[in-house]
């Protein structure tokens, strides 16, 4: 058995996308570093009283749309995060602060019906929005021109970081699962310039280039509404301003696609306020309380102290070179598991529950061999719940604890250096970021090792299943004792 400790899970062939946020990203390799130059320069971020004519610009676009209107509860401005939303009177809680319609979001339905929505039809989803986003960008009478002016040049993600900066995650799963992320954008950008893009040069008469494509993907990776009734990837003007607090513990009635009316058949996208909130101040939602720090800085660029935001994933592996691997296949999909199982240890939590009995079917052999034969197939998940035998439950304590000394080895500061450094005020914030990531990781991985250490010094106080079977057939006492029957 050889479970390895590796990255967070590759990113899929469908966009997964989150809330929204002004913040950037970056990535580390032995390959050229990208470098991304734009034409339009980004609004400054430093707080302001008067808001850039860009955001003007924007809002006053908004009002001839009647999209807002004076009586609107905010107004977007310039806060520490870049730009957000602010509160024009004191705000109760979920009460509705944003409605925007459907004319005015950005997604499929917009793609398909551009001049491009032909070329785009079999598409990613997240794919046919980019494009039509840095189209849109580049064109001069373009209706989106107003909100793509008020658009981030980058985020803090790790996509976007210089190699020095992702040389502060050696180690670390996120600096691999950037490394996929970014090969993964590249490759889709390289497949679609030679199927869509060069073939229809009149569609596309600006030259589209690899900083353009990470641009859009950063766009809809950090500023993309999910989980919407019938909308998967959809960009929201205005709601998109929205920021993240790490205060705010609910992610209930923050949004929803409802209906604008008895007799219309438009949608609106409502957004509410999930905690009250006075004149002036920003108004906040919670993005999503199932990220890991890890996941927040692919996405938006930024990490949170809570300790539960600190994961580690134990990624494990029914060899195929195993000689009962057919069997232990059989089993693991039997109860939801695959060849393959991710398991994400979080700091201060105990382990899924999923995670020991997998380690023992990984591990089961010799004389254990005999619980994976047919007779035992639909009671062999109960019998994984508790220890099998001395050498099995050793078994997964040493490869453990040995994965977890292994993946400690590949950092290049200890949790001490990382959290002396966590006390400058002055610390850059993409620094900032990789040391919570890398002293978080570490923590996991040290609980995870003192977890199976822990098991390991109760080896031989533990009931195996031979011992459990003795008992119920009656051939052995509470005390451990073999009893003996007497015949007349």
């Amino acid at each position: 058995m050889a479970p390895s400790l590796f990255t967070l899970s590759s990113p899929s062939s469908s966009f997964p996308s989150s809330s929204t946020t002004l913040k950037p990203f970056s990535s580390f390799s032995t390959k050229p570093t990208l470098s991304i130059h734009f034409v339009k320069k980004p609004i400054p971020v430093s707080a302001t009283a008067d808001p850039p004519p860009q955001l003007q610009t924007f809002w006053q676009w908004l009002q001839d749309q009647g999209v807002v209107s004076a009586k609107s509860p905010v107004r977007p401005g310039m806060v520490p995060e870049g730009l957000g939303l602010i509160a024009k009177k004191n705000i109760s809680r979920n009460e509705v602060v944003l409605e925007i319609p459907n004319r005015f979001w950005i997604n499929q339905d917009a793609v398909v019906a551009s001049e491009i929505g032909t070329v785009c039809s079999g598409l990613k989803p997240w794919v046919s929005v980019a494009l039509f986003l840095i189209r849109e960008r580049f064109r001069q009478d373009s209706k989106w021109g107003v909100y793509l002016d008020i658009l981030p040049e980058l985020t803090d993600s790790t996509v976007f970081w210089s190699e020095e900066e992702l040389a502060e995650l050696q180690g670390t799963q996120l600096l691999s699962t950037t490394l996929g992320v970014k090969e993964y954008v590249q490759n889709e950008f390289l497949k679609v310039e030679e199927e869509i893009i060069l073939p229809n040069k009149q569609l596309f008469p600006a030259p589209i280039t690899l900083d353009d494509f990470f641009w859009a993907f950063g766009i809809l990776r950090s500023r993309a509404f999910s989980r919407l009734r019938g909308q998967n990837l959809v960009l929201i003007p205005l709601a998109d301003l929205i920021n993240h607090s790490p205060n705010i513990t609910t992610e209930d009635y923050a949004w929803e696609i409802k209906g604008a009316g008895l007799f219309s058949r438009d949608l609106l996208f409502s957004l509410r306020s999930p905690v009250s909130v006075k004149a002036e101040e920003q108004v906040l939602i919670q993005y999503d309380l199932d990220k890991s720090n890890a996941e927040l800085a692919l996405d938006y660029g930024f990490i949170e102290s809570k300790s539960e935001r600190n994961a580690y994933t134990l990624t494990l592996e029914i060899s195929e070179s195993d000689p009962f691997f057919g069997d232990k296949l059989d089993i693991a999909e039997t109860n939801g598991l695959s060849e393959t199982a991710y398991f994400d240890i979080v700091l201060g939590r105990p382990l899924p529950p999923a995670l020991i009995p997998y380690l023992r079917l990984v591990a089961l052999g010799g004389t254990d061999a005999f619980l994976l034969e047919s007779i035992f197939r639909n009671t062999i998940w109960g019998h994984l719940d508790l220890p099998v035998s001395r050498a099995n439950e050793e078994l997964i304590c040493r490869v453990v604890r040995d994965a977890c000394k292994s993946a400690l080895s590949g950092y290049h500061t200890t949790i001490e250096e990382d959290e002396k450094l966590m006390e400058d005020e002055n610390l850059d914030s993409r620094l900032k970021i990789a040391v919570g990531i890398r002293a978080g990781e570490k923590k996991v991985l040290q609980q995870i090792d003192e977890i199976f250490k822990g098991r390991e010094s109760e080896l031989d106080e533990l009931e195996y299943y031979q011992e459990r079977r003795l008992k119920d057939l009656g051939l052995v006492g509470e005390q451990g004792e073999i009893i003996f029957w007497e015949t007349n």
